[in-house]
């Protein structure tokens, strides 16, 4: 583990500091990369929270086959890399195949598992073996208490820096339902809790070829994670989410991000 990692990891474990993952869904533009970026950190260096830039270079399971799906494995790296390079701020991004692992684990500071694929044991072992910091959501169809068999697979691997990430569990018809005690119950496994509050209020398919959402919620799901013990919020964010080019409906307006942080992180120090 370098340096930098090990820095990286101490601010994520710290259990008094709140910590954001926030950026776009997808990577739409080199410049909309950077303007998030430098926005969000400014507002975490002076409110004291541990900041990481998110952005997918595929989106891989998008509702249609025509929806965008971002710029791709190359081109997406050469713009997280320009992100943490001029920013200097630690960048995630997703990995869908053990393929993609190598080039993306050269420029990011955490490899992300999508909810989706956290069953797949060779993705997971892979990432682990990298050294890099591994966040692992859960799936849409899994309890908390089976996240369990997840991180045993991480630590197989010799992997023990480990972030799970909560994001709603799936009963059909294009809605999710976030149950709080999983929380405290992914807690329960020794590494830091994140709360995806923008999935969370997600309609997947709900509007047909794409998913819908329910943004006005996410801020009081934040809340209400915080509450429950979260260590941090993993929130998608955009200054037009109308024009977003993914998951613009359960995005919060870049706008917004400043006194929502402000609150949270009240609501963190005063727990």
């Amino acid at each position: 583990m370098n340096l930098e990692t090990a820095a990286l990891w101490k601010a994520l474990s710290h259990a008094r500091q709140l910590s954001l993952i926030a950026g776009p869904c997808v990577i739409e533009s080199e410049a909309l990369c950077l303007k998030i970026a430098e926005s969000l950190q400014k507002v975490c260096r002076r409110l004291g929270i541990c900041y990481v830039f998110k952005a997918s270079y595929d989106k891989a399971n998008r509702t249609s086959s025509q929806s965008f799906r971002g710029p791709g494995l190359d081109a997406g790296l050469k713009i997280l890399a320009k992100v943490r390079r001029e920013l200097g701020v630690p960048v995630l991004t997703d990995i869908h195949t053990e393929a993609q692992i190598p080039a993306v684990a050269d420029v990011v500071d955490i490899l992300q598992i999508p909810a989706f694929l956290c069953r797949q044991t060779d993705l997971l072992q892979a990432a682990a073996r990298t050294g890099k910091i591994v966040n692992a959501k859960k799936g849409q169809f899994l309890s908390p208490h089976e996240m369990g068999q997840v991180v045993a697979k991480v630590q197989a691997a010799g992997g023990q820096r480990l972030l799970l990430t909560e994001r709603g569990t799936t009963f059909g018809y294009n809605n999710l339902v976030v149950d709080m005690r999983s929380i405290p119950i992914l807690r329960q496994f020794g590494f830091p809790v994140i709360f995806d509050a923008t999935h969370s209020v997600q309609l997947p398919g709900g509007a047909g070829d794409c998913s819908g959402g329910q943004s006005a919620l996410a801020p009081v799901l934040a809340r209400c994670a915080i509450a429950a013990g979260a260590d941090g919020l993993f929130i998608e964010t955009h200054p037009h989410p109308d024009r977003a080019l993914s998951d613009g409906p359960n995005m919060i307006p870049l706008a917004q991000m400043p006194k929502l942080l402000a609150g949270w992180m009240r609501l963190k120090n005063a727990i």
